[in-house]
């Protein structure tokens, strides 16, 4: 990855209460300001391509302080003096919503705006542009499946999985569709699943098959898709971005802990992209990621 490259994280936006899709660009478009700590955060430069092809808003999570130091050249002393400027810009991450996948990917900057914070800022700012009242949104991490899958090799047991799973739309996966329509059923927005085994063999899973059948379709089973259980549904639909799961199990005798925003999935791109540019580039991979995991709407 060259110096003018930097790594993007993909995610879902999760959207809770009031909050629309109209509503969540209208959010991004016409961003608040608000002051934590030292600095001040908002989303800048934005871009509403929504008639486009791919459909896309397009934005930079800013981070300015309202006054800062800079150097500047007396030309008249021929010297160097330190100057006061406004609004002086700590950090910017550029980042991309494409709605038809309730998709986003950021930029990550180093010691900045880094992975685990652009999440909360942009969660924050969303909900501030209307009050806080009834409206809200998380962003999900999108695991990576070749990694998740080689962590949950190297368990030699499972003792535990868990996962906390939001009602996908407009996307969803063939592995858990069942789970999806029975949150619907019962009008649930939020679902928790939590199993442990103490002592024994573990626990009788399914999920690393299951994520090897849809890496290695060559080598699943043809007999069609798959019975799975709630909770292997659950983590599958975590990993997917509709969620938080997390598997506890054993290697060599240490516990393990595997959760699957630790395989985050990413790519290198420009710090400074053209927005069509990153929109493309984004779109194609959201759409290999419905591919491999057999994801329609």
């Amino acid at each position: 990855m060259s110096q003018d490259e930097g790594r993007y994280y993909l995610s879902r936006v999760i959207k809770f209460g009031d909050l629309t899709q109209d509503k969540l660009v209208d959010a991004i478009v016409n961003s608040p300001t608000q002051r934590i700590g030292k600095f001040h955060w908002t989303i800048t430069d934005s871009m509403d391509n929504r008639r486009g092809t791919p459909s896309f808003v397009f934005g930079k999570l800013a981070k300015y302080s309202s006054e800062g130091h800079v150097t500047v050249v007396d030309t008249s002393e021929k010297s160097q003096r330190d100057a006061i400027a406004q609004n002086l810009l700590a950090a910017s991450s550029p980042f991309v919503y494409l709605p038809d996948f309730s998709g986003i990917a950021f930029l990550h900057v180093w010691n900045e705006i880094q992975e685990d914070v652009f999440p909360k800022r942009f969660e924050s700012l969303i909900r501030d542009a209307y009050d806080n009242f009834f409206v809200g949104c998380e962003l999900e991490p999108i695991a990576d499946y070749r990694e998740f899958v080689q962590k949950l090799e190297g368990l030699e047991r499972i003792t535990e999985i868990r996962a906390k799973v939001h009602p996908p739309n407009p996307l969803f996966g063939d592995r858990w569709k069942k789970l999806k329509e029975y949150l619907e059923e019962r009008g649930a927005s939020e679902l928790t699943v939590d199993e442990k085994q103490k002592g024994g063999g573990g626990l009788n899973t399914k999920i690393q098959g299951l994520v090897k059948g849809l890496l290695e379709p060559e080598q699943a089973d043809s007999r069609g898709t798959p019975q799975v259980d709630v909770t292997d549904a659950a983590l599958l639909m975590a990993a997917d971005g509709y969620g938080k799961g997390k598997v506890v199990g054993e290697q060599r005798g240490e516990m393990i802990v595997v959760r699957t925003s630790e395989a985050h999935k990413s790519f290198s791109f420009p710090k400074e992209p053209e927005p069509e540019a990153l929109a493309k580039v984004v779109a194609d991979l959201f759409e290999g990621i419905s591919e491999e995991r057999h994801m329609e709407h």
